[in-house]
């Protein structure tokens, strides 16, 4: 079997290259993506591509399976650029399939394509994917379920499944989540246990967790299997104010969310935080996902609880951990993170080109 992996070297490709290396079934793992890293890891062969502006179709033939995972979550404050990667890219692959007939596409969905929910019920892969529109993350993913939607009904013969994962955690990712989502004034000491007497947090607030190599399992499952369709991934338990409290050993305060939402735009606008405000809105609204079906039908059982995935996080923060590949490079942000200052937060692509 040949896997093609395009955005394999981020937090979850990495981690489905880790759970299909060692698969008997699979002859050839392809890792495309737009830097490649420098050094060699075995049983995969790399290659550069743009999902925006290289040819895809050369690439993709004599593939059993294309996984996409590539994504642009930054620059914020520049939603035609990720609207062009992540919608016109994914629009690209997808037509790349079918040119070069692939038989089967695994997506990277997310539980942020789906529609909000405001009560503690567990959602199942039917509720509706229209995403939070105006949060940019969730509304690209709500319209490429559109994308994908459309391609099913014209392709009827191809396997597709969507994988919507909860909040992804491992400590390899810990840097590169930093730059994303916090930015550069986050002191890596702050997230120690103890450090932090008190936490402030927004009335409401709860999600759901996972490890990144429990959702690169589930991706090598679905991969290897003739499973189909849209799977939920998320561990247990639901984290919510008293596991975030226990996790970095402080007394948590609940206090309304329009503070928290205040001091973030504030933050954002300034460019000294590269989160938007409407991403912390559309978190306070997401669904709690059943995970039955994908446990059920791809016999898929995390090893990790979501307890566990957020101390790995918080310990990759804490210690500067990374990976060997650009995008979980630990020193990315440049000495005394300079390249997270100059490029504006979230103001630029070339922010997102570094980290």
């Amino acid at each position: 079997m040949r896997v093609v992996i395009v955005g394999a070297t981020g937090n979850i490709g990495t981690s489905v290259i880790e759970a299909l290396a060692g698969d008997a079934q699979v002859d050839e793992i392809v890792g495309v993506a737009r830097r490649i890293p420098a050094d060699e890891r075995p049983g995969v062969r790399w290659e550069h591509a743009d999902v925006r502006t290289d040819d895809l179709e050369s690439l993709f033939h004599g593939a059993d399976v294309v996984v996409h995972l590539a994504w642009l979550f930054q620059p914020s404050h520049q939603p035609l650029t990720t609207w062009r990667a992540n919608v016109g890219g994914t629009e690209r692959v997808l037509r790349a399939v079918a040119a070069a007939q692939v038989p089967a596409l695994v997506y990277a969905s997310s539980v942020g394509a789906y529609s909000p929910c405001d009560d503690d019920r567990r959602v199942p892969e039917s509720w509706p994917t229209d995403g939070w529109p105006a949060a940019g993350y969730m509304r690209e993913k709500a319209y490429v379920e559109r994308l994908l939607d459309r391609f099913e009904a014209e392709y009827p013969d191809r396997r597709v499944v969507r994988m919507r994962p909860a909040f992804s955690f491992r400590r390899e990712a810990a840097s590169e989540q930093r730059r994303l989502f916090l930015g550069p004034l986050l002191p890596n000491r702050l997230v120690r246990p103890g450090m932090m007497p008190i936490l402030l947090l927004p009335r409401g607030l709860r999600f759901q967790a996972v490890h990144s190599r429990d959702v690169g399992k589930a991706y090598a499952l679905a991969v290897t299997t003739e499973a189909r369709g849209p799977f939920n991934l998320a561990a247990e338990p639901v984290v919510d104010r008293a596991a975030l409290g226990a996790a970095l050993g402080a007394r948590t305060v609940e206090i309304p969310p329009m503070l928290v939402r205040t001091a973030l735009a504030t933050g954002w606008h300034a460019r000294l935080v590269p989160a938007s405000p409407d991403l912390f809105d559309a978190m306070l609204h997401l669904p709690l996902m059943d995970t039955g079906r994908a446990r059920a039908e791809l016999g898929w059982q995390p090893r990790f609880s979501s307890e566990e995935a957020i101390h790995h996080m918080l310990g990759g923060l804490r210690s500067g951990a990374g990976s060997d590949t650009p995008p979980l490079d630990p020193h990315a942000g440049g000495p005394l993170r300079i390249h997270e200052f100059t490029t504006g937060m979230g103001s630029r692509e070339d922010a997102a080109l570094r980290v």
